[in-house]
């Protein structure tokens, strides 16, 4: 009870009276920072492996063994505008070139 009668003595906090406005920047700031921290974590990373599989992809020629998003390693036989043509084993596929996600090795020319 003493505590309650403490506090009712205690002066009512004053209106009006509070320090500068505060600035509007301030208040955005969290929101500001959220979004840098979202680019360099999220967005920048996913463009860059973008552009890496776009240099595998241009780069592609008969003769790469190349791995793809199925696991298949296959030896390139023809490189088309959408598609490239595998050999695997005794199996000859068609695959669209997104579905290239390494190239294990230059080929023949590279292995001598």
């Amino acid at each position: 009870m003493q505590l309650n009668s403490f506090l009712a003595l205690a002066a009512p906090p004053a209106t009006g009276q509070g320090g500068p406005p505060p600035n509007p920047l301030m208040s955005f700031l969290p929101m500001i920072l959220l979004v840098v921290v979202f680019y360099f974590i999220l967005i920048r990373p996913q463009q860059q492996r973008a552009k890496q599989q776009r240099k595998l992809l241009e780069a592609l020629k008969p003769g790469d063994d190349v791995v793809t998003a199925a696991g298949i390693v296959a030896t390139v036989i023809t490189v088309k505008d959408g598609t490239v043509t595998l050999r695997s084993g005794d199996s000859k596929l068609e695959v669209t070139k997104g579905s290239i996600t390494e190239i294990t090795n230059g080929g023949p020319a590279a292995k001598a």
